[in-house]
């Protein structure tokens, strides 16, 4: 057999090389690892703390910028405060001079018109308000083109960080997003789930006697959520999913008591969380404020005549 050429024998070599190199380039992609919920939770946390900072830089600089405007108009009124002196002024001394002028000879100049000596020193003190007022107007002239040009340099600061504050907290809402869904991929199926989409009666188990899913509904949505109130789960003695274990009632208030705007707010994220997650968890239906949504839209309930009772302390969660 004749001996292969250079050139095929290098060809047979990078051929064999890549044939070596690919599969373990191929292994070291494929086991890059994925971040776990911590560290995803982690990212959301540090990404909500830049935000806050950005919003509470820019917010300073707003209060700055006020104060900046504030001084540049009081400068502006003290500006036209001392050019109304000074028109008054200016009008006394050219009254008093005319009146000399009419008594005595026009041809001669008014500093040789003294013969009253009150006259005179009226003239004098007026002549030397007029001056001292000229000088006041060119400061308060002053004062307010710096006033004017703090204000607009620190306005212009302000659009550009403020710009740059838009642009960053873009940045990171985008980021948030993308580790949201990250972590909204997280979220289990719940125990039983058919795979026709319906869902395995379950027995209540536990010392909160209430079913898996309804525990594992309640675990997650305390994972995702900061409460501020108890939940209530398990209720003996009331009819609906409560004394079968698989209903919860996540307090929005002390109970009895309209919620906070804050905590209404919550109630809607709460809400909208366990619609969103309805198929994975088997949430059944939710009921808050007044309304029943069983995944389908919100619809209105009859008054039963309290806050509790109508649902506006609390969000009600039921399961399958």
């Amino acid at each position: 057999m004749a001996a292969p050429s250079p050139a095929a024998l290098a060809i047979s070599l990078l051929a064999a090389a890549a044939v070596g190199l690919l599969p373990a380039t191929a292994a070291s992609a494929s086991a890059a690892p994925k971040p776990s919920e911590t560290q995803l939770r982690a990212q959301l946390k540090q990404l909500n703390g830049k935000v806050d900072k950005l919003i509470e830089r820019y917010n300073l600089k707003r209060v700055e910028l006020a104060k900046a405007q504030a001084a540049a108009k009081a400068a502006k009124e003290r500006l036209a405060a001392a050019e109304q002196a000074l028109a008054t002024a200016e009008q006394r001394v050219g009254d008093l001079a005319r009146m000399r002028y009419q008594n005595h000879d026009p041809s001669l100049p008014s500093a040789l018109m003294v013969q009253n000596g009150g006259g005179a020193a009226l003239l004098e003190q007026l002549t030397a308000e007029q001056q001292a007022l000229v000088q006041g107007v060119a400061k308060a002239r002053d004062d307010k083109k710096k006033a004017s040009d703090e204000a607009a340099a620190l306005a212009a600061r302000i659009g550009v960080d403020a710009k740059d504050v838009s642009e960053q907290r873009d940045e990171a809402e985008d980021v948030i997003d993308d580790i949201k869904k990250k972590l909204q991929d997280l979220v289990p199926f719940g125990p039983g789930r058919q795979s026709n989409g319906s869902w395995a009666p379950e027995l209540p188990t536990g010392s909160d006697n209430i079913t898996a899913r309804t525990r594992l509904m309640k675990a997650e949505l305390e994972k995702n959520f900061k409460l501020p109130f108890t939940v209530g789960c398990f209720r003996s003695g009331s009819s609906g999913e409560h004394p079968l274990g698989r209903a919860c009632d996540f307090m929005m208030s002390g109970g009895g008591s309209m919620p906070s705007a804050i905590n209404n707010a919550l109630g809607d994220r709460i809400a909208e969380w366990a619609l969103k997650n309805k198929g994975k968890l088997g949430v059944k239906y939710v009921i808050w404020k007044q309304r029943i949504n069983m995944g389908s839209g919100w619809r209105g309930m009859s008054d039963r005549g309290s806050i509790t009772e109508n649902h506006f302390d609390h969000v009600h969660i039921s399961m399958y």
